[in-house]
């Protein structure tokens, strides 16, 4: 019976992971393949490289027994055999939602959706004041935070690059003073996300102290070294095709920032690799870990395994219907072109890496939506298809209530099935 709950668990985490490359990840790459920097296959090869790194090399091997720190595991003391069974159903709710949403190409928060999931679980199981109801203002302030600034930052990015190179007359010759500027900051600001966000993990398990000014600095010297290496090589591109005509330039241009928004894109995929596989895998490493000691800790031990695990189901998730996100986000939103796909994509991380620095709430899926609106309003309102932002606003107001309304569901047949006895037969006595 155990080796059959366990199965079970590692093919529903298996399933979740799927479900958050499918949905969650295809966003990290959205910008690249609908801006025509990459085809679809590129991304996935790319994407499914940096993601797995990011899962297997530098993801956390230690997670919280229940996610986010929404039910405190104290309430399920002396009953076990109700997280495990409260865990397996908020996986299988998570990944009904998340396969519900990329099925019509919504991009919705992966960590809402398994706050959700976890709370609907610990209400039916442990009483409504089991639930930490005050950590749910972070996903309110996220739904405002999240799209807001990165919408602000991608307006103002956008800009900046129409006004110095592209609304220019020789947009060629411009660009070769002005997109090394934006090389510095794109280097600048994966560096230190990949420092920060990426890297955070694998830094704290080998006891490596990164300070702020030493992550800094190493991230600036980068910066100017790409800086300077791309304004070499501008100057022997670009040559005499200043005199060429406007559109050939703006044409060429658009050529420049293909590296920039494909580097940012999977900058993105390497940091939701490192920092979301615990969503899909934490559960399993939980669910096992009580089986195992027939206790539950406040965090547990992630096996190489399970992270492995977690990576291959996420690459598969991209790889099978990732598409149909990259779609919505790349092209149905606005119109993108690689500048305009380096703006959002500069905006996004940057407002992830500030907002995290800062301790408020952020979702990746919500900023780099709400870069593009931002892109897509630099050039007009009209630029912007307001039927298909409506939509995913609607998405996320209800991923928390959904997942908790299926999660609850699930417990409930579960539980009246009597398969929390079947699970408890299996703890050590």
């Amino acid at each position: 019976m155990e080796l059959y709950i366990v199965g079970t668990t590692v093919l529903l985490g298996l399933y979740l992971a799927w479900t958050i490359g499918a949905n969650d990840f295809a966003n990290s790459m959205s910008d690249a393949v609908g801006s025509g920097a990459l085809s679809i296959r590129g991304a996935i090869i790319l994407g499914a490289i940096c993601e797995f790194a990011g899962s297997v090399l530098v993801g956390s091997s230690v997670t919280d027994t229940v996610r986010k720190g929404i039910v405190a595991p104290h309430h399920f003391e002396g009953m076990p055999e109700m997280l495990v069974l409260g865990m397996v159903c908020a996986l299988l709710a998570t990944a009904l939602f998340l396969h519900l949403a990329t099925w019509v190409g919504m991009p919705v928060s992966t960590t809402h959706a398994i706050v959700g999931a976890v709370a609907g679980f610990g209400m039916v199981a442990a009483g409504v004041n089991s639930v930490e109801w005050g950590k749910f203002g972070g996903i309110i302030l996220s739904w405002i935070i999240s799209p807001v600034a990165g919408g602000v930052l991608g307006y103002v990015m956008f800009k900046l690059i129409k006004g110095l190179i592209l609304g220019r007359d020789r947009p060629l010759r411009a660009a070769v003073y002005f997109a090394p500027l934006f090389v510095f900051i794109t280097v600048f600001i994966v560096a230190m996300s990949i420092l920060y966000k990426g890297l955070g993990h694998f830094l704290e398990k080998h006891h490596i102290e990164l300070t702020g000014a030493r992550a800094t600095y190493l991230s600036v010297g980068l910066a100017l070294v790409a800086a300077t290496v791309a304004r070499m090589i501008l100057i022997r591109y670009v040559g005499s095709r200043d005199r060429l005509p406007l559109a050939e330039q703006l044409r060429l241009v658009e050529g420049i920032f293909c590296p920039l928004v494909i580097l940012t894109s999977c900058s993105v995929a390497f940091a939701h690799g490192a920092n979301d596989v615990a969503n899909a895998v934490g559960p399993v490493a939980a669910v096992m870990d009580i089986l195992k000691s027939g206790t539950i800790n406040m965090s547990v031990l992630v096996p190489f395994w399970v992270l492995c695990l977690g990576g291959v189901g996420i690459v598969l998730g991209l790889a099978t219907q990732g598409y149909r996100v990259m779609r919505t986000l790349g092209t149905k939103i606005t119109q993108l072109t690689p500048s305009r796909g380096t703006a959002a994509d500069i905006a996004t991380v940057a407002t992830v890496l500030v907002c995290s620095r800062m301790k408020l709430p952020v979702s990746t899926t919500h900023t780099i939506v709400g870069a593009i609106i931002g892109v897509g309003f630099a050039r007009g309102l009209g630029a912007v298809n307001r039927s298909v932002t409506r939509d995913i606003f609607g998405s996320w107001l209800v991923t928390v209530p959904v997942a908790s309304l299926l999660t609850i569901v699930l417990f409930v047949a579960a539980r009246a099935g009597g398969i929390q006895n079947l699970i408890l037969g299996v703890f050590p006595h």
